[in-house]
């Protein structure tokens, strides 16, 4: 596969829809090689007919370790290495804490969780050898728990914590890393990306509340969200952490101010112990 020198390797998770799609033609439309992996890469098809020297779909669940590592590792070889990687891949459980199973908690960790841990793992030593890039997808939402979608928030929060220690871990080699909270784009992951517990009636007045909160807005095209990431991707000195969405930014800005005040209301209290 051939393509210009100065040309970037990026590595995208979860590539086949919504915001991985949208990623990955930003990337191949400035010209760079992309390695775009899904559980599913048919809807990739048009992309790689249309850009065959420039774009490799490799099949994969995040959640095999094995799997993630034998990927990166055909990914790196393709290319001559890696410089950008987006941890993207994720899904949605919704539902009320005491609905979700067993199972469909920790399959849902396995992917959203783990499988950004086990890809971060594979990685390294590639973008260690180039200082390159490594984009954590999170949630504006990672800060604090919502009603309903408290285990993607909980993945979310917990891939935040660990991209700031790995942060730490891995500048000393030159490799930057960067917590990307996205806002609410028009992804599908309330349809087609969402695992839905069984409803417990005892919640539904909560539910039809969150629903009319919620409105039927499924926010703009992730399309317009992929220019950000490529002049995220080409800063020099990128941030540590930034929240992607104008109205996102602000929500969160909120979010935060209020979480203060709360803390400040109970100060004394806080302040009776030591330490």
């Amino acid at each position: 596969m051939l393509s210009a020198p100065s040309a970037r390797t990026w590595f995208i998770t979860g590539a086949s829809r919504g915001l991985g799609r949208a990623f990955t033609e930003a990337a191949l439309s400035a010209g760079d090689r992309v390695v775009a992996a899904a559980r599913d890469v048919g809807p990739l098809a048009d992309l790689a007919e249309k850009h065959p020297d420039a774009l490799l779909p490799l099949s994969l669940d995040v959640s095999d370790r094995r799997a993630v590592f034998e990927t990166v590792e055909r990914a790196a070889t393709a290319f001559g290495g890696l410089d950008v990687v987006v941890n993207n891949a994720g899904g949605l459980l919704y539902g009320m804490v005491e609905e979700a199973a067993e199972k469909q908690i920790r399959d849902h960790f396995d992917v959203n969780f783990f499988g950004a841990v086990w890809v971060a793992q594979a990685v390294i030593p590639h973008l260690r050898a180039r200082g390159g890039r490594l984009l954590q997808i999170t949630s504006m939402g990672s800060g604090g728990g919502m009603a309903s979608v408290g285990f993607y928030g909980a993945g979310k929060a917990a891939l935040d914590s660990v991209s700031e220690a790995l942060a730490m871990e891995v500048e000393q080699f030159g490799i930057k890393v960067t917590i990307v909270q996205m806002g609410g784009y028009a992804t599908g992951l309330f349809t087609s990306g969402t695992t839905a517990t069984a409803p417990d009636p005892a919640y539904d007045e909560l539910r039809a509340r969150l629903t009319e909160m919620w409105g039927d807005d499924a926010g703009p095209d992730p399309s317009e969200a992929a220019p950000v990431l490529l002049e995220l991707a080409a800063l020099p000195d990128p941030p540590r952490r930034l929240i992607l969405g104008d109205r996102s930014f602000d929500i969160v800005l909120e979010m935060d101010r209020a979480r203060e005040e709360q803390y400040r209301a109970w100060e004394s209290l806080s302040r009776m112990a030591p330490g």
